[in-house]
């Protein structure tokens, strides 16, 4: 599951990592349960229905499928395979029930919800895992505590049944060695505080947390101290460029600005540094996130695992 605070690029990293992971021939399942059709975005793509598609190839033979989960068809799922109301279901849509089933009661849209995705993860065909991994573009930090942990006081209030079933299946699942939340910042204040945050939340709810991936990093500035006006009029001049007083000026301030803006990502990633946990630097792409993009993104994800 990659989660984070929103414009720090999860949903790009979420991604990538499926590509990564579907390196030599295996098989992904991206999915994303927010309605924002951000996977189909990404890939210059037609909006996902609730369906798994096939999204993108990957070299090795490798293929990474997408699914827009959707809540009410989700639910309709969920009453056809429990309860057998397949046409019955659907027809309860015309009198807007699934609206207010989902509404009165919000905690089961998010059941829904990861419920589709416990049951991607642990869908077999001839003793074997469809998929050999299956990456959550998960909601941001914000919110991400009480998304993963709506199952378990759905477990704990409901007391028989196939909803108390479910929801304890997928909160095992939650639980487990086979998952792990990795949290997406950039070297910024307010995302390194809401990832401290977020950390902090999710592990006293008891799931485990994978990587912090800081996105978007840029490489280090020269090490040495800040060239004078001076330095840089003579440089320009030696390069053949504008070396007017305004021209100058601005440089040097662009420099010293340069200078204590590293200085405070310097510290943000020391404070990232600090909660213990492995840290992913992904590099910052000038060129905007395309299919390269991603392709970068995956090299560095899979290089630092």
């Amino acid at each position: 599951m990659v989660t984070g605070k929103g414009g720090t690029g999860k949903t790009s990293v979420a991604a990538a990592l499926a590509l990564g992971l579907a390196a030599g021939g295996r098989r992904t399942l991206l999915v994303e349960v927010e309605g924002r059709q951000g996977i189909a975005q990404l890939f210059d793509t037609e909006p996902l229905p609730y369906e798994e598609r096939h999204l993108a190839d990957v070299p090795g033979g490798g293929e990474v499928r997408a699914l827009a989960v959707d809540a009410e068809e989700a639910l309709l799922e969920y009453l056809d395979m429990f309860y057998k109301l397949g046409a019955a279901g659907r027809a309860l849509r015309k009198f807007g029930a699934i609206d207010f089933a989902t509404t009165i009661a919000p905690g089961l849209r998010d059941v829904l919800l990861t419920g589709k995705v416990k049951e991607a993860t642990t869908r077999t065909a001839g003793q074997r895992r469809v998929y050999d991994a299956v990456v959550l573009d998960a909601p941001p930090t914000g919110r991400i505590g009480r998304f993963l942990n709506v199952t378990a006081e759905t477990a704990r209030l409901a007391k028989v049944g196939p909803i108390k079933t479910q929801s304890e299946g997928v909160s095992a699942l939650l639980r487990s060695p086979m998952t792990a939340v990795h949290v997406v910042t950039l070297l910024e204040e307010m995302p390194v505080q809401e990832t401290i945050d977020a950390i902090a939340e999710l592990t006293s709810f008891g799931f485990p947390v994978g990587r912090v991936i800081v996105n978007a990093a840029r490489p280090p500035l020269p090490a040495g101290r800040v060239v004078s006006q001076a330095e840089l009029r003579r440089g320009l001049i030696a390069a053949g460029l504008p070396a007017d007083r305004d021209t100058v000026a601005g440089l040097y301030a662009e420099a010293q600005d340069q200078t204590i803006r590293r200085e405070l990502e310097d510290s943000l990633r020391a404070d990232l540094v600090e909660l213990g946990l492995p840290l992913i630097e992904l590099p910052l792409l000038p060129e905007g996130v395309d299919r390269a993009g991603l392709d970068r993104l995956a090299e560095a994800l899979v290089r630092a695992d």
